[in-house]
């Protein structure tokens, strides 16, 4: 069993930058592929970024491509995300999500773990 609590949303103007984490419970949190979701009002939820569980390899939605970064600190059982230069569309609630894995997951339906979320707002 993995619980996952997201923290570090909040308002940010267009242009601004905020770092998600994503704290993980469960002694095997390196076994882990991590995902990070979004669900503007709406919308569907939507794949964001994934990291295998080295950390070795990532994988990123378009949309977001070059302006967001994964990453994961497996001492800490934490998974990040640095998102840089937001945009208004980037607004919505994001989740972290886990699974048992060792490859990159870009379907929310494969995960098996999910945090509660947290809400990014971009003001224009």
């Amino acid at each position: 069993q993995v619980q996952l609590v997201e923290s570090g949303g909040g308002l940010v103007q267009a242009g601004g930058s905020l770092r998600l984490s994503c704290a993980a419970s469960g002694r095997t949190f390196s076994s882990y592929t991590m995902g990070w979701f979004r669900q503007a009002p709406g919308k569907e939820r939507e794949f964001v970024a994934a990291i295998t569980w080295s950390g070795r390899n990532t994988y990123y939605a378009d949309s977001v491509k070059g302006r967001f970064t994964i990453s994961r600190d497996n001492a800490k059982n934490t998974v990040y995300l640095q998102m840089n230069s937001l945009k208004p569309e980037d607004t919505a609630v994001y989740y972290c999500a886990a699974d048992f894995s060792t490859i990159i997951i870009v379907v929310a339906a494969m995960y098996d773990y999910w945090g509660q979320g947290t809400q990014v707002t971009v003001s224009a």
